[in-house]
């Protein structure tokens, strides 16, 4: 330190001593007399580090602060090495007193006796701007010189520069620090690691500072129920993340050191899979439990059995059992783990185990399941041996099964399906062609890229989904097609390739982009109606509504693309009987949402909407869901709800609408009304409003809760089944209890999406 601080010292005043004479500047004499000041210090300080001084030299060290400019000298101050504080040098003792003595230093801890060692060692990094010049340095440089270079003033250093990298020094591919102290008595020190060695002399530095002053500035304090609580938070986050949050990463050394800088003890990812899960676990059933057993009756609803990838490890393989109670809550019950196809004798079996585990001996308690179409056999069973029992496929999917339906048995997609594949296989293996389009779509879109083509398999057994992305792709892509084919490298393609013309010919007939067209929209309208359903989880009443909807888009996207009707709707009917159930129309015509004023201003229920075979239905089911002492009662009590209908105030409020602030849509404001007047002002209707309470609540999807990619990781033959159950079901209780059916994956999707301009 000496060595580097009268460097500056003698550079300066040589400096000022070449620059000045008898006709020196006020600016030259002042700065020559702060340089003198500072020199003194500098001697100073030099003796007191040798132990021939005061002890607190050994923390406060001179500074010089220049004019921005002149460059000359205007000031000395005094710089804290503990803390980096900056005073005034006009008084160093009283400085010590009231900065380290009296504990104004939030890094100095030895109070009671001086200190002789050496400040801690400073590294000088490659961008910092290098000190003056030592006394000893041979190659001296004048205050002018040094200005003109842009050496930055002392002021402006951020480390106490006491160890110093000397640029002169360079030579031979080794550089030369100066580092001054107990590590070595001489002026220069060949650090041979070169430039990484400043790492480690910084982490030397560091622990020569933890041993003069132990107390570092204390973190954060925070009590034990503080810690506790935080803890218990970060724990709910970790369960409820559904895997998206691995454990391991609770040990990473930057998540620690977050911990650690906010004052939380650092966590380890056994103790979340201990004692901890367990407790959680115990928590969360005993708070469904006492919901369930708080209900008069409930439904199951059932996802996950329709298999895609028959073995494999993606979300299909985990089945998920909720619970629906009348006032709108789902509850999560368990998780079935099965792989490739599953035999409907089983799904019964599972089904019919999880109702007893619920209500034991008092099956009537369960009204009904709702499940994803497996096997239709199982649902009619468990129905025909219970009577009470109302067992629904489920709506979401029942529309996504409609296109590939349409894939199946519309000429136009199989017609669009064989085009596309031909183009899009063509294009992305003729090489010639393939640079072509990519060389358009660079310039039209800033991308290049591959057309999306579904593997043989699933072109040959006109699975959809893939074929819609091909489809999407092309359509996307018809401004580069088109050049393609225009361009000069096409045509002598097209002169010995007979696939080329017929591509050709295709992208230059508008038949194929209108029947292309046609086709893409009529799936994303479905698509979105199903989307639609996912979101909304319609209850059973809203079936007829729904179906009758999709029939009138499809009546118009049919006239606006000049399509024969009649194959669309055999499609769409023969689909809605595999779905339909009696208790579509009975919930229809019970729900007081769906009453009709007449011209009486009665609200009357709306048989007129419904078939002949639906209103025998209706009379079916009602019978079939009572006793059969109520039956010929229940009829009765039809009879009249069909003619008297509900008090026009009562079927007003049950049917009040406010706008949903998200969506902007608007929705029913309560929508356990349609039960609660069944049950409380319909009371002279005991036989059907029996029917009607247990009817009306049931959810016509099997959507809730929503397993993602990353949960699946916890089901393996490494995992702790019993263990792999309690985080699924923590997971699912806490996104049910949030009403939050999305996943995160889709979620990450949109966001990123968003953040790149999509829509």
């Amino acid at each position: 330190m000496a060595a580097a601080t009268d460097t500056t010292t003698q550079t300066v005043a040589a400096g000022m001593e070449l620059a000045g004479d008898a006709s020196a500047s006020p600016d030259e004499a002042a700065a020559k007399a702060v340089t003198k000041r500072y020199d003194g210090l500098v001697m100073v300080r030099t003796k007191a580090i040798k132990g021939k001084g005061a002890w607190y030299w050994a923390h406060l060290e001179p500074i010089l602060v220049n004019n921005t400019d002149t460059g000359l000298p205007k000031a000395v101050k005094l710089r804290c090495n503990l803390c980096d504080a900056i005073f005034s040098a006009s008084n160093p003792s009283r400085t010590a007193s009231e900065h380290l003595k009296r504990g104004t230093c939030p890094n100095f801890s030895n109070l009671s006796k001086p200190v002789s060692s050496p400040s801690p060692i400073s590294t000088s990094l490659p961008n910092s701007a290098p000190p003056p010049p030592s006394h000893h340095n041979p190659r001296k440089r004048s205050s002018s010189s040094a200005a003109a270079s842009g050496s930055a003033p002392a002021s402006s250093y951020s480390v106490p520069p006491q160890g110093v990298l000397d640029p002169t020094r360079f030579c031979g591919g080794e550089l030369t620090y100066a580092v001054p102290g107990v590590l070595t008595q001489q002026p220069h020190l060949m650090l041979s690691g070169g430039k990484d060695d400043l790492g480690a002399l910084a982490m030397l530095e560091d622990s020569v500072k933890k041993l003069k002053s132990p107390k570092t500035s204390p973190g954060p304090t925070l009590g034990k129920t503080q810690v506790d609580c935080a803890l218990d938070f970060l724990a709910d986050w970790v369960y409820e993340s559904c895997g998206s949050v691995s454990f391991s990463s609770l040990e990473h050394p930057k998540f620690r050191a977050f911990l650690n800088q906010v004052g939380l003890p650092a966590v380890s990812g056994r103790e979340f899979t201990g004692s901890r899960l367990d407790a959680k676990f115990e928590e969360a059933k005993a708070e469904s439990e006492a919901r369930i057993r708080d209900a008069m009756f409930f439904q199951i609803a059932s996802d996950g059995w329709k298999i895609k990838n028959a073995g494999g490890l993606g979300e299909d393989n985990l089945v998920n059992l909720t619970v629906n109670l009348p006032n709108g809550t789902s509850l999560y019950r368990r998780a079935v783990f099965v792989g490739g196809a599953v035999p409907s004798k089983y799904a019964e079996e599972v089904l019919w185990e999880t109702i007893t585990s619920i209500c034991g001996n008092a099956v009537q308690q369960c009204v009904g399941i709702v499940a994803d179409r497996f096997k239709v056999k199982a649902l009619r069973n468990l129905e025909s041996q219970n009577h009470w029992m109302v067992n629904l496929c489920c709506q979401f999917q029942g529309f996504t099964s409609l296109i590939k339906d349409f894939s199946r048995e519309l000429r136009l997609f199989k017609a669009v399906t064989e085009n596309c594949y031909k183009l899009a296989s063509f294009v992305n293996n003729k090489s010639q062609v393939r640079s072509s389009f990519q060389k358009y779509q660079s310039q039209k879109y800033g991308y290049t890229g591959l057309l999306r083509v579904p593997s043989m398999q699933d072109y040959e057994m006109l699975n959809f989904g893939p074929v819609y992305v091909m489809v999407e792709d092309i359509l996307s892509s018809r401004p580069a097609l088109e050049l393609v084919v225009l361009d000069e490298s096409y045509t002598l393609v097209s002169m010995e390739d007979p696939m080329a013309r017929e591509v050709a010919e295709m992208i230059g007939h508008e038949r194929f982009w209108n029947e292309l067209r046609a086709v893409h929209s009529l799936v994303k309208l479905i698509k979105d109606m199903a989307q639609e359903i996912e979101k909304e989880r319609p209850l059973v009443g809203k079936c007829l509504p729904l179906w009758d909807g999709l029939r009138a888009e499809v009546k118009i996207w049919c006239s606006s693309n000049h399509i024969d009707e009649g194959p669309v709707e055999k499609v769409i009917e023969k689909r809605f009987k595999k779905n339909y159930h009696p208790a579509w129309a009975a919930a229809f015509i019970l729900d007081p949402v769906y009453l009709i004023r007449d011209n009486s201003g009665k609200y009357l229920p709306p048989f007129n909407l419904l078939t002949p075979e639906q209103e025998k239905d209706v009379d079916k089911l009602i019978t079939r869901l009572v006793s059969r002492e109520e039956a010929h009662i229940a009829l009765m009590e039809l009879m009249k709800w069909r003619t008297e209908g509900l008090d026009p105030v009562y079927a007003r409020a049950v049917q009040m609408k406010e706008r949903d602030p998200v969506s902007g849509k608007m929705r029913i404001a309560n929508p356990q009304s349609s039960r609660l007047v069944w049950e409380t002002y319909l009371t002279e209707f005991k036989s059907l409003g029996k029917v009607a309470v247990r009817l009306i609540f049931l959810h016509a999807t099997s959507c809730g809760f929503k397993s993602s990619g990353s949960l699946m990781r916890w089901v393996s033959p490494r995992v702790n089944m019993d263990k792999a159950q309690k985080l699924i079901f923590i997971a699912a209780h806490s996104k049910l209890e949030r009403r939050d059916f999305s996943c995160d994956e889709d979620k990450d999707a949109e966001l990123l999406a968003l953040e790149n301009g999509f829509d």
